[in-house]
């Protein structure tokens, strides 16, 4: 019978980037399985070690902060305006998303006392000071926001607890136009990402309303995007037409460097830049 690498040996070259597929050679003998797991071992961690060379000696930016630097550019080309907000939010500003306790979102929530939790979404902040900004400020309002979220997050592949959203949202966009919009500034933003295959499917979402899912092959979601006027625009007092997108970079990431897992690119300090830390 056909002898195939143990779960600890499959664990070890996952970590060391090896594919699922690759992991699931098939030896004769335990002698003949172990000396290819050696072989293929020693010649992952040089891998590993190779990337984590050529960052110190000749990159020194992580693909993560490289991806952040061409996406704030592109939007600066298009004349967005960024703006930093805390990474903290209050219960209220959950309450008008329509975040409450029977919501599904709700429970993945970190709660740091009873009226603050981490932010799981920048959306809840941008709208806040959109609305002030709309009361000095010439239409269209063009904003963006790139910053960590939190959520309790189940440990998948394409999921993480702590990850980087990039939020842009454009005001007084006229109602005809929003889709061809929404498609010109996701189109920018991808393309500014180094990301050609993606297609557009409609979407109606609890939180966001109708708006579309940008699809990756395979079916990875790479972008979510809204407009309105929106039902949840009245908890903020806001009445203008509008589009708004979000991406997860890391997941911009994972699809662009043809990685199986999120880790790999994330905010960690078991990884950085995709090699393994630790690789002895």
């Amino acid at each position: 019978m056909k002898i195939t690498f143990s779960e600890a040996q499959k664990n070890r070259l996952t970590e060391l980037g090896m594919k699922e597929n690759e992991t699931r050679l098939q030896f004769e003998t335990v002698k003949e399985r172990e000396m290819e797991y050696k072989k293929i071992e020693k010649s992952a961690v040089a891998k590993n070690r190779e990337k984590l060379m050529s960052l110190t000696e000749s990159i020194y930016q992580p693909k993560l902060c490289k991806l952040q630097q061409d996406l704030i550019n592109c939007l600066l080309e298009e004349k967005f305006t960024q703006v930093t907000t805390p990474s903290t939010i209050t219960r209220k500003f959950l309450e008008r998303m329509s975040i409450e306790q029977a919501h599904p979102l709700y429970n993945q929530v970190f709660w740091l006392d009873d009226r603050t939790c981490l932010r799981p979404m920048l959306a809840p902040n941008l709208y806040e000071i959109s609305q002030k900004m709309m009361n000095y400020c010439k239409m269209p309002l063009k904003i963006f926001e790139i910053g960590s979220c939190f959520r309790k997050e189940s440990e998948g592949k394409s999921h993480l607890k702590e990850f980087t959203m990039l939020n842009l949202v454009e005001w007084g966009t006229p109602v005809e136009d929003r889709v061809e919009r929404l498609k010109e500034l996701v189109d920018s933003v991808l393309k500014a990402a180094h990301i050609s295959e993606y297609g557009f499917e409609n979407e109606d979402s609890l939180v966001y309303g109708i708006g579309l899912d940008v699809i990756g092959n395979g079916g990875l979601e790479l972008a979510s995007t809204s407009m309105g006027p929106h039902p949840l625009d009245s908890a903020w007092r806001v009445s203008s037409s509008w589009v708004g997108a979000g991406f997860g970079l890391e997941r911009l990431l994972m699809y662009r460097e043809g990685e199986e897992g999120i880790h790999r690119y994330s905010k960690s300090i078991s990884f950085l830049d995709g090699a393994r830390l630790n690789i002895k």
